[in-house]
């Protein structure tokens, strides 16, 4: 069973968060303490936060969820980030295809496309272009992260380190303002770092919920990537990438 979508929204916040208390979720979805201590129970249950005296809090600032748990988190915005993306990219261009569940979803956008080249370390990605002919996929070498579905370490960087693309996507595990685009573990930003410096162009692709999220592990700023594909911004979360360079879609 899936999460409902005021759970979804709880495991977001929590993610932004140091703590959440019952009463400010309460508050918040305006539903009872009751009601907020069920979706509690169900998403300590399946290890998605940490029971805390009067709360919750993430799972880890060290750690991203395993990659089952995000598949389907923020689905919709993650579905309509991958169709812009995918009308960016043309038949025939070269792609590297990163970690990340959303990055799974632009997979699934581009099964239409004609003679594409899709280099990746991402196994689900692999495993749905594989169904099409028409798509020549390169798997790169590497250590398997089994909870996460991809591959890191020195043999993907030395890969990696071959091609230079057409077009790199890649996702994230956190936006800050001052340290630009963060992930969770220091093999997973290396991959992402070098996907940067080896595509023609560099398109970033994450969710609104992903800014404030406390990953730990730097991957590059914002000016080095040329578009971000994004559900929503603030303002100053538009200026400043602006300010940087970026070229701005937004997706919903």
């Amino acid at each position: 069973m899936g999460l409902n979508e005021r759970q979804n929204q709880i495991l977001n916040w929590v993610q932004q968060e140091d703590a959440l208390l019952v009463e400010d979720m309460v508050a918040r979805f305006n539903v009872s303490s009751q009601t907020i201590r069920k979706d509690i129970n169900q998403l300590a249950e399946r290890h998605l936060i940490r029971r805390t005296h009067g709360g919750i809090s993430p799972v880890s600032s060290a750690e991203n969820l395993p990659f089952d748990h995000r598949q389907f988190l923020n689905g919709d915005a993650k579905t309509s980030i991958a169709a812009q993306v995918a009308q960016v990219i043309p038949d025939g261009a070269s792609v590297f295809l990163g970690i990340g569940t959303t990055v799974e979803y632009v997979a699934k956008a581009l099964v239409s496309h004609h003679n594409l080249q899709v280099f990746t370390n991402n196994l689900t990605v692999a495993g749905i272009l594989g169904n099409y002919p028409d798509i020549r996929v390169r798997v790169l070498a590497g250590k398997l992260r089994h909870q996460h579905h991809d591959l890191v370490g020195e043999e993907t960087l030395s890969g990696l380190r071959q091609y230079y693309f057409d077009y790199g996507v890649l996702g994230c595990g956190g936006m800050d303002e001052d340290q630009g685009i963060l992930d969770f573990d220091p093999e997973e930003a290396a991959v992402s770092r070098v996907l940067v410096e080896q595509s023609r162009y560099s398109l970033l692709v994450a969710d609104q919920h992903k800014w404030g999220r406390k990953a730990m592990a730097r991957v590059q700023p914002f000016s080095a990537i040329d578009w971000f594909f994004s559900d929503a911004l603030s303002e100053e979360q538009a200026r400043l990438l602006t300010s940087h360079g970026v070229q701005i879609q937004l997706c919903s």
